[in-house]
This record gives structure tokens, sequence and C-alpha cells, in this order.
């Protein structure tokens, strides 16, 4: 059974599994930069509380308070899931609040559509934002099963300055009405 976890040292073993399974591709909602050490017990501590106290940052050079959850199985990290309280304009224009990454091995399984949906329920008894805006790339047609299934409605296809094309999408998050 999947479960959403804050991030926790406990997990170092499995996510080095996982860290290895990405081959040094980019881990969407991990938060994981290439000057983190997750490899060492030490660094990976440090990156641990790093991610805890994201969500009480100062916004910084675009870098804006945010929840990083993990998505595990009993005692295996499969991914993560990361939620930007707000966005900033270049947050809105291409990276959006919310970013997902399930490891390889573990993707087809159900874990990020069940981890997308999961955080959007926590979001709607919170009560805010009224609704997330989520991107994708546009080559990328399993994400963008994930968001549609998740209530994702399209809202227009974009070019980034590198020339890649990508998808903006918004969940309405809004809480139950009664």
């Amino acid at each position: 059974m999947f479960k959403l976890v804050a991030p926790d040292a406990a997990f170092h073993q499995s996510f080095l599994e996982s860290h290895r399974e990405w081959n040094g591709a980019h881990q969407d909602g991990a938060g994981v930069f290439m000057a983190d050490d997750v490899t060492s017990t030490e660094g990976f501590s440090a990156w641990v509380q790093q991610l805890t106290e994201a969500e009480d940052v100062q916004e910084d050079q675009g870098i804006v308070p945010c929840t990083y959850l993990w998505v595990t199985e009993g005692p295996r990290y499969l991914g993560a899931i990361a939620f930007r309280h707000y966005l900033t304009p270049a947050l809105l224009n291409s990276g959006g609040h919310i970013g997902y990454g399930i490891r390889p091995s573990e993707r087809g399984r159900g874990a990020a559509s069940w981890a997308l949906q999961e955080l959007c329920e926590r979001l709607a008894k919170q009560g805010e934002p009224g609704r997330v805006l989520l991107t994708c790339d546009d080559s990328n047609v399993a994400s963008a099963r994930t968001i549609e299934r998740s209530g994702g409605v399209l809202e227009d296809t974009r070019t980034d300055s590198e020339g890649r094309r990508f998808r903006r999408y918004w969940i309405d998050v809004s809480p139950p009405k009664s």
C-alpha cells in the first residue's frame, strides 16, 4: 500500500537504490540539486533536513516555500511529490505548483496517480489554493495521463527557451461543497 510521508533519513538505502536507477537524470519532485550530497549518511541527513525546512523558506531567486513528500511502500522509497505554496511568474509560466517523479522500476503501478490524487485531496481539505498548476513535457504521455486522470484540464502547450514543448494543466482542488 502506498503512503505519502515526510522525508526521513531512515529511507537512505532505498533512496540510494532509486537514485542509481535515475542514472543522473533529473528527479522531478525530489528537490535534489547538483550540489546536494545524498550518498553519504551525513549528507543525506542534512539534505532531508533541508527538505523539511523548505516549507518555511523565504522566497529567494525563484525558490518558494515547498512541501516535499515521499511516496513509499513499506520501507521502500518509490518517489517524491512536491507542492510549491505559490507561483512566481516563472513558475506560473513553466514550473507549476506540483512536481513528481517515480523511480523507473516502480512506474506503471499507479504510484504517481495515487500520490497526485492524495496530495490534491489534502490541499482540498486545507481550502487553498483553489486550483493547482502542473506542467509536463509534451512528449511525456504517461505524465499527461496521470495529470488528466487526476482532473487536470489542459490550458495550453508552450515552448521553453531550449525549444522543448510542454503542457500546462490546472486541477481544481477547491474544498468540497457542503
